[in-house]
């Protein structure tokens, strides 16, 4: 069976919702991401953390859950850790997607069985939610963060660009406008609907 590790990444939060302070609604959108990531079915759970973040991965790691230290907030040195891990394929998630499904995950993973690389992208506010490869990294994916990212910009290094599959979009909660399309239906992210009142 192939090991596979998804990696909740602590990107950086320029963003809260009026009244909310900055850090508390970062951590409870990567409380909810990591909380997702622990009741996954087909993949490992792990958070990743620049050194500065590493204490907010701490509070929200479940109990042996690996947390990485790497040096940027980008995505090569986190796949390059799972590598290291002895995983055989990856993902890298960005932490402030606090609603994102499990089936949205399981379609990110799903091409990694005949394409090397495989990304979703954020949905209108650009950027993409994650990126999944398989392990070792292939040396011609070049290295970004998940605001900076897009389909096209990873095929670009890519010897084709098919080399790259592109799975379903979900939005990451970057705005006011990724704030105004939340379900409140929806199950899960009970952490993020706290922050804002139930």
């Amino acid at each position: 069976m192939t090991r596979r590790v998804v990696v909740a990444l602590l990107n950086p939060v320029t963003w809260s919702p009026p009244g909310v302070e900055l850090g508390r609604w970062r951590a409870a959108l990567a409380e909810d991401v990591v909380d997702l990531l622990a009741r996954l079915a087909q993949a490992e759970p792990a958070i990743a953390a620049v050194p500065e973040d590493l204490e907010l991965a701490r509070e929200i790691a479940w109990p042996g859950m690996p947390i990485y230290e790497v040096p940027t907030a980008t995505v090569l040195p986190v796949l390059r850790r799972a590598a290291e891990d002895g995983y055989e394929q990856g993902a890298v998630l960005a932490a402030d997607a606090a609603d994102v499904p499990g089936m949205i995950l399981g379609k990110l993973l799903r091409p990694l069985g005949g394409k090397p690389v495989a990304v979703a992208p954020a949905g209108p506010g650009g950027g993409v939610l994650a990126v999944a490869a398989n392990l070792p990294v292939p040396e011609w994916l070049a290295d970004t963060d998940l605001d900076d990212a897009t389909p096209m910009t990873l095929r670009r290094t890519a010897p084709r660009p098919s080399l790259v599959e592109s799975t379903p979009e979900w939005r990451r909660l970057r705005g006011p406008a990724d704030l105004a399309t939340l379900d409140m239906g929806l199950e899960g992210w009970e952490n993020t609907r706290a922050v804002l009142g139930g």
